[in-house]
């Protein structure tokens, strides 16, 4: 509305409601003096333009004030909506006392806007957004524990932001957003989404879609009844009491390697049909699909098959992998005809009967159909080939333009047949956008390219919206349209914005949702106005979180109600979360760091959560934080067990752990489907010459945790009571070094010093594109190819980087078993709070890694994490050491960490610690750059060798880029280790009452077992020369 129209609009309202009882028209100081109450209420929470009262009326006997859409931002809840109210009402005129007073924004009231889960009074006549009824997708039987009051049998349609594309004007496949502050959002918003919400979803209950490829392996076998191209994999049918049939209709083929303009390989083959039986007597049959496999590794599993009207709603697929059997039922009643997600699981290379996907016809009711068509087992290689539209290429408009406008075609200039050839992205599937990813998976060209070829970047952000309706299509949620019949209960598009500040200033949080469409209502006549709801709970988990752990300047920057497309387009409660600027550098110190992506990650899930539980009217519980002070201990010749202690979460009081779960993983193989126990403690038999691997999960009627750090044991077959105590002491995660030049220059240079210290990834980086190369904070971004301050390398991109898996005790048992010598582990917080005694081993391994003093963010706010050796880490130490123990420590940042850290002064004491008990003293950080080093002449002939360290990013192993140079501390210590490239000393070992070997490079980024052996056996071969052992 206009201006002049809404001035007409508001003098007919007034002469249609008069004033009455005598009131006056609220003066324009009056106005103005709410607005500055309202203002000042705002900016407890939230950070916003000036609030103004735009009209006012009188309904009978309520004075009601409409406030600006800036008021709409404030998160009402019960509390600050009565002190609103008694504010507000002292402000106005004495002639104003006896009338009822109500505050409207956004088209409603301020109390209407409290969300419902936070109404101590709920509206049982508002109606809720309940698709549910049917049985969900697809239900995990295999798992020990299932959440009764989580996201169980729940639809999530989720997505992270972008991705690589075609653009057709340059020629050329690119970011859709600038490389910066070492990533670009295409791949950033998904270090928060694969990792962490995704699983924390799927942990609750929920069946998380998404219209990208969400598996970072880049091989992909396909397997059909079509036939396997490129691939001796093979699909078997075996028939019982039914046979199989050739089902009427389109199903999958993979006919080519790669797929141009409109072509769906959905529509080009075949599938397979068979009749369900129920009675125990009745013979089964079955469909096999058996991979080969060019490399041991962990692998998604996609099914595929056909939705017919008589489709069972429980079909029964059983995956075999290296961890055991996984099975699962699939409603095949929805999502015919595209991949469905079943799980990632780990193979071995090649083709095993044993590793195999099978489908057989046994349900709860005879005479249904079952229906066999492709299976997909990894992520891949992007396979869509684009090229220059025949019929040209439009203007890339924003996802924000309104509705109903279209792009403008323009001419490119005339291009030779060579540069309008058909050119695939050359990038991993998780890379590419999502246009790409739902022409592969058979979704309908309408779906995904809107502009008919004409324009990818416009059709990739139009594809997500549309894809939600497809998926919902023809279920209660979208009933008037075709599609998967899927009953999605929300969707979210997760984004990072764009922006600046000048003072190191968060630019922080913004929520998107958008209510004026489909006559503001869902199918069931819902209001859309339940996405202000869902985006309020969710903004508020993200704002409150990071405020109280980490940063209590975060901004709010408000709820946007505005027509993206995003947001505007599905036909379920959707929000469009722009959770920071990846272009601000004050916002990436936090942005960077795995530790704030888990908390905004758990922070979304329990908005979703708070949402989603509401309109079902249940209450929520939200699962537990991981365990943590493992510990494994013998209690007898074969046996062991295992301890830990659950996780108060103070930010959530439902959150706390009822039982747990314990997965196993025997040698070389897989962790199994775990084990629900009551107690925090867990016996089991030990067999021996393996080494066997345990991790822990907490569960609650919410879900199940995120998992422990994994302790491993093994026992050998003649130790001779030579047992090794692994101390897992390598915690870290962190974004990497950077800086702020010193005053005066703290507005000229600042950004990320990834030479220094690349930080710790957890598991793995998938985000990374290379170093940070423009420091200089008055350059500009002037395009996506010259982002300005923050600008990175690329080189990287394409490219998973390894982190921290937390699974080193197993690296370092595999060399001591070898060695001959049993071990088991513990945490460093075990030992730390005396649970563990070291004094009870006669060897002891302490793993650092890249353990070291590290801040979050800006720093100064919360106290730094990852000590290498805490007060009482080094007490117990000392202690183990008087009574002539043997211990060996390995970590990049052994000397560096009590001498030379940036972020925290150095104390004597520890350095009298490292001196005068382990006997090292530190000489200089970033000691090599090559990554070898070979042992040299000592006292100590058992220590020799030459080995090798991986000293550059990659996916198998943490990048070792700032080793330690240290020197003996003492006479009776030497070197026994330098760095190949400048004999720097690289470890040290000490004799005497006791024997202490300490390395300046982590011993598990050895590149190769054998290296890792033949050390091992080096070192315990030391410590036990001149013993009985």
């Amino acid at each position: 509305m206009n201006v002049r129209l809404h001035f007409l609009f508001t003098l007919l309202t007034a002469s249609l409601i008069p004033l009455t009882g005598g009131a006056q028209e609220l003066s324009t100081e009056v106005r103005q003096e709410i607005g500055r109450f309202l203002d000042a209420a705002a900016r407890k929470e939230v950070s916003i333009g000036r609030i103004r009262i735009d009209s006012v009326a009188v309904e009978r006997n309520t004075l009601q004030l409409f406030a600006n859409m800036n008021c709409a931002y404030i998160p009402f809840r019960e509390d600050n909506v009565s002190e609103i109210y008694q504010g507000v009402k002292a402000l106005l005129p004495a002639e104003y006392s006896s009338y009822d007073l109500q505050i409207r924004t956004n088209k409603r009231s301020i109390e209407e806007l409290i969300p419902q889960a936070l109404r101590s009074k709920k509206d049982k006549k508002s109606r809720t957004f309940t698709p549910a009824g049917t049985k969900p997708l697809v239900t995990a039987l295999s798992v020990p524990y299932s959440p009764t009051n989580g996201l169980k049998n729940r639809h999530i349609a989720l997505w992270q932001s972008h991705g690589f594309y075609y653009e057709s004007k340059l020629t050329r496949w690119e970011w859709q957003r600038a490389r910066i502050f070492q990533t670009v959002e295409d791949l950033y918003t998904q270090s928060y989404v694969l990792p962490f919400l995704v699983p924390m979803l799927e942990n609750a209950g929920a069946n998380v879609l998404m219209p990208r490829e969400r598996d970072i392996q880049t091989t992909e076998i396909i397997i059909d009844n079509d036939g396997c191209l490129n691939s001796r994999s093979v699909y078997i049918e075996k028939s019982g009491d039914k046979n199989w049939m050739q089902g009427a209709g389109k199903g999958f083929a993979h006919l080519r390697n790669q797929y141009v303009d409109f072509e769906n390989p959905f529509r080009e083959g075949t599938f397979r049909a068979i009749e369900t039986v129920k009675g125990k007597k009745d013979k089964e049959s079955t469909a096999e699909w058996i991979p080969e496999l060019p490399a041991t590794g962990r692998y998604a599993v996609y099914v595929s098959y056909k939705s017919l009207p008589n489709s069972t709603d429980d079909a029964l697929y059983t995956v075999y992998h290296k961890g055991g059997v996984s099975q699962f039922k699939v409603n095949q009643q929805m999502g015919g005809g595209t991949w469905i997600y079943l799980g990632t699981f780990s193979f071995d290379a090649g083709k095993h009967d044993a590793y195999k996907v099978v489908l057989n016809n046994r349900s709860d009711k005879a005479g249904r159909i079952v229906t066999a068509d492709a299976i997909k087992i990894g992520g891949g290689m992007g396979n869509i080939a684009r090229c220059i539209s025949d019929e040209g290429a439009t203007e890339n408009i924003k996802s924000s333009q309104e509705s109903g406008k279209s792009a403008a075609n323009f001419q490119l200039p005339t291009l030779s047949s060579q540069l309008n050839n058909y050119e695939v992205s050359g990038y991993p599937r998780f890379c590419e956008a999502a246009r790409y990813w739902l022409q592969w998976a058979g979704i309908p060209d309408s779906v995904y390219s809107e502009s008919h070829g004409k324009n990818d970047y416009t059709d990739d952000y139009k594809s997500r919206g549309i894809w939600v309706n497809y998926l919902a299509g023809g279920s209660s949620v979208n009933p008037m349209e075709a599609g998967l019949n899927i009953p999605v209960d929300m969707a979210f598009a997760f984004h990072s914005d764009a922006g600046t500040t000048l003072n190191d200033s968060i630019i922080g949080t913004l929520g998107i949702y958008y209510t004026n469409a489909y006559n503001e209502e869902y199918a069931n006549g819902a209001s859309r106005y339940l996405s202000h709801d869902m985006t309020d709970l969710i903004q508020s988990n993200i704002v409150r979180d990071i405020r109280t752990l980490y940063e209590p300047n975060w901004t709010r920057r408000g709820m946007w109600n505005q027509s993206y497309y995003e947001a505007r387009v599905p036909r379920v409660p959707t929000m469009l979360l722009e959770l920071l600027s990846h272009q601000n550098f004050a916002d990436m110190r936090y942005g960077l760091d795995p530790r704030f992506r888990f908390t905004v990650s758990r922070a979304i899930y329990k908005g979703m959560l708070q949402f989603i539980c509401s309109q079902y009217h249940m209450d929520y519980i939200v699962q537990p934080l991981p365990v943590d002070n493992m510990a494994l201990c013998m209690v007898g010749e074969n046996e062991i067990e295992l301890t830990w202690q659950p996780v108060a979460d103070p930010l959530e009081p439902t959150a706390n752990a009822e039982k747990y779960i314990v997965y196993t993983r025997i040698g070389d193989g897989d962790f199994d489907n775990g084990v629900l126990v009551d107690k925090n403690t867990y016996r089991t038999a030990l067999p021996a010459g393996v080494v066997c691997s345990y991790k822990v999960t907490a569960v609650n009627k919410g879900g199940e945790s995120f998992p422990s750090e994994i302790l491993s044991a093994g026992r050998a077959f003649n130790s001779n009571n030579r047992l090794v105590m692994i101390v897992n002491g390598f915690d870290r995660i962190s974004a990497p070094a950077d800086f702020v030049a010193p005053a005066p220059a703290e507005s000229l240079l600042a950004g990320f010093l990834d030479d220094l210290d690349h930080g710790v990834p957890y598991l793995k980086d998938i985000s990374y594109i290379g170093k940070m190369k423009e420091y200089r904070r008055s350059i500009p971004w002037m395009d996506d190819d010259a982002s300005g301050f923050g600008d990175s390398y690329g080189n990287y991109e394409d490219k998973v980087i390894a982190g921290n898996t937390f699974d080193y005790p197993a690296v370092h048992g595999a060399a001591i078993l070898k060695a001959g010598y049993s071990f088991i582990s513990c945490s460093d917080e075990s030992v730390e709070n005396q649970t563990m005694n070291l004094n009870d081993y006669t060897y002891v391994d302490l793993i650092l890694g890249k353990e070291c003093q590290t801040k979050m963010g800006r720093g100064g706010i919360r106290p730094l994490e990852f000590k290498t050796f805490s007060q009482p880490m080094q007490e117990a130490i000392t202690a183990y050491c008087r009574q002539g123990g043997n211990i060996f420590v390995s970590g990049a940042y052994v000397g560096t960490d009590l001498w030379d850290n940036r972020l925290a002064p150095a104390q004597d004491a520890d350095k009298k610690f490292a001196t005068e008990v382990l006997k090292y003293k530190w000489r200089v950080g970033q000691a090599a750059t090559e990554g070898k080093v070979k042992c040299v002449a000592s006292p100590f002939p058992a220590l020799s060798g030459n080995y090798t360290y991986h000293n550059e990013l990659n996916a198998d192993s943490y990048v070792v880029e700032s080793p330690d140079a240290i020197e003996p501390a003492t006479k009776d210590a030497y070197t026994v280790m330098r760095y190949s490239e400048n004999n720097l000393s690289a470890g040290v070992a000490y004799k005497g009452d006791y024997k202490t070997c300490v390395l300046g490079f982590p011993f598990e980024a050895l590149r190769t077992t054998a290296e890792r052996e033949t050390l091992m056996n080096a070192i315990l071969t030391f410590f036990s020369e001149g013993t009985n052992l």
